[in-house]
């Protein structure tokens, strides 16, 4: 129901005391004059009282977006009603921002589109919305408000920066082990005849085995030499080094992803995303990093899974190296070819068997990356 502003209950004040002194002093004016007050608050309260019927329906455009590029929302709110609806105002929230929307008084089953941009200048997984709806009366009296619609989520993605996709990594086939034969296929070495799913090539149907079960059955083929990209995000980072970090480790995948090669997420903080190339990977990969947060500082800057399961080419993005992580970086020699470190906002000795690249930010690191002739194409 509708609620009376500071000014309205200021107002019902007043006029309670002109009432009082008019009828004490005998002044008729003092009294008209609280009846006049009176009569505004009462009409206030009958006019925010009437509840908004009306229909909304939110459309965000795009719904991802790079942190920084602007992203808007369509509002459209249709009155379904055969009465004319009054003119109000709609608060949208977006995280912990608000963005005002005033919409104009509708007609019967008439309908008004709205336009607005969203803040994109934090990275994360945004809850956009309920709208609430908030009617007023001309003088400020009285106020009512109301939550309505449905809510939806504005994926902000770190910033992605141009980068030359890293190339490298050591033969490797199936046979040699369970760590490797999930994360080779796509070529002409067959690992083995399955039922089909969704996506799978046509021309890889075999034709036998489907008789034989009556359910579409494809060989399933791997590729002993197709180049691998592993990054490993520092999460144990704060603050804008934390941001630059999570660019530049977007970078990185975007580039090798475009370049159709499978890419695999690791954080210190658990996430261990494993991906094939393409678009669709790329979109899983920014989605994980449009979420991902600090993790506590004594979590190993290398996973004792990353040592075990290595294989292809291999990048680490930090802000600084501790003896420790020296040493861990320095084992993964054996496993990935060839080792990248990527110091931000700090210098860094050489790495055993890596190639350590210093910069201050994501932008600077990316073009020194590609300026480099050792492993990129």
């Amino acid at each position: 129901m509708g609620r009376l502003t500071g000014r309205g209950i200021g107002v019902l004040a007043a006029a309670a005391v002109l009432f009082g002194f008019g009828q004490f002093a005998g002044y008729p004016v003092f009294l008209a004059i609280a009846g006049a007050a009176a009569g505004a608050v009462g009409s206030a309260v009958v006019v925010t009282g009437r509840r908004p019927r009306v229909a909304v329906a939110r459309e965000l455009y795009p719904d991802r977006v790079e942190r920084g590029c602007p992203a808007f929302a369509r509002l459209r709110v249709h009155n379904p009603t055969g009465r004319r609806q009054a003119a109000f105002s709609a608060v949208d929230r977006i995280g912990s921002a608000t963005q005002v929307v005033s919409v104009r008084a509708l007609a019967p089953n008439a309908e008004a589109v709205q336009h607005y941009e969203l803040p994109t200048t934090v990275r994360g997984k945004h809850r956009v919305g309920p709208l609430t709806l908030d009617r007023g009366d001309p003088l400020g009296l009285g106020r009512r408000t109301l939550a309505t619609g449905e809510t939806a989520t504005l994926r902000v993605y770190p910033r992605v920066h141009a980068m030359r996709a890293p190339k490298g990594g050591r033969p490797r086939h199936h046979h040699e082990g369970a760590a490797v034969d999930e994360r080779l296929r796509g070529s002409f070495d067959l690992r083995e005849v399955r039922e089909y799913v969704p996506g799978d090539e046509v021309r890889h149907l075999h034709w036998k085995a489907t008789a034989r079960t009556g359910q579409l059955m494809v060989r399933d083929y791997v590729d002993p030499d197709q180049p691998r990209f592993t990054a490993v995000l520092d999460t144990r980072l704060r603050g804008p080094v934390l941001e630059e970090a999570v660019d530049l480790a977007a970078s990185l995948a975007a580039s090798a992803a475009g370049d159709d090669q499978p890419v695999r997420l690791v954080t210190p903080g658990g996430l261990d995303l494993d991906t094939g190339g393409g678009t669709t990977a790329l979109r899983r990969l920014l989605d994980a990093l449009c979420e991902v947060g600090p993790s506590g500082a004594d979590a190993p800057l290398v996973p004792d899974e990353l040592i075990r399961s290595g294989v292809g080419g291999l990048a680490v993005v930090t802000g600084g190296a501790s003896p420790e992580d020296r040493a861990a970086l320095a084992a993964l020699r054996a496993r990935y070819a060839p080792v990248f470190v990527f110091v931000l906002g700090a210098s860094c000795a050489g790495i055993p068997g890596a190639t350590v690249l210093s910069a201050p930010d994501a932008a600077e690191a990316s073009r020194r990356w590609n300026a480099m002739r050792v492993g990129v194409s």
